[in-house]
């Protein structure tokens, strides 16, 4: 038999893995679609980098372009859409609305990130909009919660955003990237698969080359 503890680890890995693997993807989409932000962070990254093989977390501290993009990727393509239910734990009264005690109230962070009230040119991938803002993704912010907030917003969240981190600032490092022949970035199909977290319905196929440093 399965301990609870075998599953609750098999949990924490799959939710762990399947939101960075997400969020990278529709990073590295929205930066094939818009060349000009493509170039824009690989600069950043190259930068800071050098011509060292390595990244370093202290290296990515540096990348203030790249952090935008992942945060801009995260509003616009937040990989877990539905956050984890909440309980009304009293009667509430909300706009006018009666919250009975014990109502489960599920909130929608997609919807919450393309939010016209709340951004300008919502539907819009402008990493820019992050550049002089101080909007964060730490739960304090309630236009941009792609974790969640409170007591039941995401634990693995400084991991999560390290990894990403990391392994796009490698991959922007490393490699230039380009379509298919015959393929055009503004054609690339946007749509989204049903489910849990939010996938591309088409994976998406991109040709690395090598960066060669002296």
């Amino acid at each position: 038999m399965y301990s609870l503890h075998f599953f609750f680890k098999q949990d924490m890995f799959a939710a762990g893995t399947d939101t960075t693997f997400v969020t990278l993807e529709w990073a590295m989409t929205e930066l094939i679609r818009n060349p000009e932000v493509m170039e824009r962070v690989q600069e950043d990254v190259r930068r800071v980098v050098g011509c060292n093989q390595k990244i370093s977390d202290r290296d990515v501290d540096k990348m203030i372009y790249l952090k935008a993009v992942i945060k801009e990727t995260l509003r616009l393509h937040t990989p877990l859409p539905l956050l984890i239910p909440r309980e009304a734990m009293n009667d509430t009264k909300l706009d006018g609305f009666h919250i009975p005690r014990g109502t489960r109230v599920i909130v929608n962070a997609w919807a919450i990130g393309r939010d016209p009230t709340s951004w300008d040119r919502p539907e819009e991938f402008c990493p820019d909009r992050f550049i002089s803002s101080n909007v964060d993704f730490k739960g304090q912010d309630f236009h941009f919660i792609p974790f969640g907030a409170g007591r039941r917003s995401c634990p693995g969240t400084s991991f999560g955003i390290s990894t990403v981190e990391l392994t796009l600032a490698h991959l922007l490092h490393h490699f230039d990237w380009q379509l298919p022949r015959g393929m055009e970035g503004e054609l690339l199909d946007m749509s989204e698969a049903p489910g849990l977290t939010v996938h591309k319905k088409s994976g998406l196929v991109l040709i690395a080359k090598p960066v060669l440093f002296n």
